[in-house]
């Protein structure tokens, strides 16, 4: 049950779809939710596992991703403030298992709903159905654009369009602070591979790699190579 007012304020501010809901509904809603928080790393579900809660993120983020038999990973998308998990919705909508791993990158503070609610509000509340589709919409194009990379975008294209966006995510810093295994997961790659196309990306002065860092002295040559057909 949701009765602190500024948690309410919270979700009133990050959720469109409550603060275009009947009265009865917003009411209903606090009084079935219930505030969780994780710690970063806690596998918040396993392939295969059962989906019996809907969270609705507040704070932090977490990262849907699938593993391969050769022991990779590819991230399919991530959820933050403001945000739900797609997957976990369609799992409880159809009563199947889930089919990825999801894991909490940092700290999270959500709210969560049961499954019983989520089915149920389904067919009760217009801004609640919407709001699930409308996960659907958001997440589908994101997936595919995954997929399509995967398929059909080389390595070393991926790996600069990823240092791009997460620098120009971050604000532009001088430094980026990851490690070329956190890369590797990133991009379903090795950590040797990414390290050799780091290497070539130094060679040519487009960045300069440090333990547990990575400083971007010519974004321009990130997007060039980006862009290179």
């Amino acid at each position: 049950m949701i009765q602190d007012p500024q948690q309410r304020a919270r979700l009133l501010e990050h959720f469109a779809f409550l603060r275009t809901a009947e009265r009865d509904f917003r009411e209903a809603f606090f009084d079935r939710a219930v505030t969780a928080r994780l710690p970063a790393g806690h596998i918040i579900c396993h392939d295969g596992g059962s989906c019996e809660q809907l969270a609705l993120a507040l704070a932090g983020t977490a990262r849907i991703y699938k593993l391969g038999e050769n022991g990779r990973e590819v991230t399919l998308y991530r959820i933050g403030p403001g945000e739900s998990c797609v997957v976990t919705a369609a799992c409880i909508l159809s009563e199947r298992p889930f089919p990825a791993f999801a894991v909490c990158e940092t700290a999270i503070e959500a709210v969560v709903v049961g499954a019983a609610d989520v089915r149920r509000w389904m067919g009760t509340s217009a801004p609640w159905r919407e709001f699930v589709f409308g996960l659907v919409a958001d997440r589908l194009g994101e997936v595919f654009g995954v997929l399509d990379a995967i398929l059909f975008k080389p390595l070393d294209q991926r790996l600069a369009a990823l240092l791009l966006h997460r620098w120009q995510a971050a604000g532009r810093p001088a430094m980026l602070h990851t490690t070329h295994q956190a890369l590797a997961v990133e991009l379903g790659s090795s950590r040797e591979v990414i390290t050799r196309l780091l290497g070539e990306l130094e060679g040519r002065g487009a960045l300069r790699t440090g333990r547990g860092r990575i400083e971007l002295l010519d974004p321009g040559l990130l997007e060039a190579r980006d862009t290179i057909d």
